[in-house]
């Protein structure tokens, strides 16, 4: 199955290929303000962007918490932990963002239980996102079910937020902020990278046997 999509992967290619040294922390508010004189141009589609990321985010990390107490793989294991801790930074991030413009800034993650809040509704319908349902199937499962169930979703997830990417590079003007344009094209290659061997891992549980 391919998860690139051909025009996406065109319009983010310039990025990726320039791409050779690691990703650079985060810009303070202090410098987003002070480069160049002041905020670079953005649009309500970056802003919307940036704001239902950080939901889209905060339910992975809920998920990834999960895989030290329901008796995850090793491996499966090791994947959530290093979704948990890129998206944490990439939420940190995009409070940041918005908060020099003074948008609403929504809150991450702190509650291993958040997905039963009041503010899963919020975000249900964004792309990707797991239903009520799919998150207490996920939160009741041990073991190999645990890893065979966290891996399907958790793609199901990712393929979400490539599609969040198309739809603000989509968008009139928007991404023309160099800080939003990057930062898509991060989530573009991460989520890539990561379903494509979250499907080896899927294939492999399956055929060898109850652990990935």
């Amino acid at each position: 199955m391919s998860v690139v999509r051909p025009l996406l992967a065109l319009t983010l290619s310039f990025a990726a290929a320039c791409a050779s040294t690691p990703r650079e922390r985060p810009l303070t508010p202090a410098e987003v303000v002070n480069r160049d004189g002041g905020i670079a141009p953005y649009v309500q589609a970056d802003v919307d962007f940036m704001t239902g990321m950080i939901g889209h985010h905060a339910q992975a990390i809920v998920m990834a918490r999960m895989a030290p107490t329901h008796e995850a793989s090793p491996a499966v294991r090791g994947l959530a932990a290093r979704i948990a801790v890129a998206q944490q930074d990439e939420i940190a991030f995009m409070q940041r963002w918005l908060r020099v413009r003074g948008k609403p800034v929504p809150a991450g993650v702190a509650d291993p239980h958040a997905h039963h809040s009041a503010g899963h509704e919020a975000h249900a319908a964004m792309p990707g996102m797991l239903s009520a349902a799919q998150l207490d199937s996920l939160d009741r499962a041990r073991g190999p079910e645990f890893d065979r169930l966290f891996l399907r979703y958790m793609i199901q997830h990712h393929e979400g937020a490539l599609t969040m990417v198309e739809a603000l590079l989509a968008a009139d003007g928007a991404a023309r902020d160099e800080d939003v344009y990057k930062f898509a094209a991060d989530v573009n290659v991460d989520q890539i990278t990561e379903i494509d061997r979250m499907l080896v891992m899927l294939a492999a549980l399956s055929r060898d046997g109850p652990r990935p």
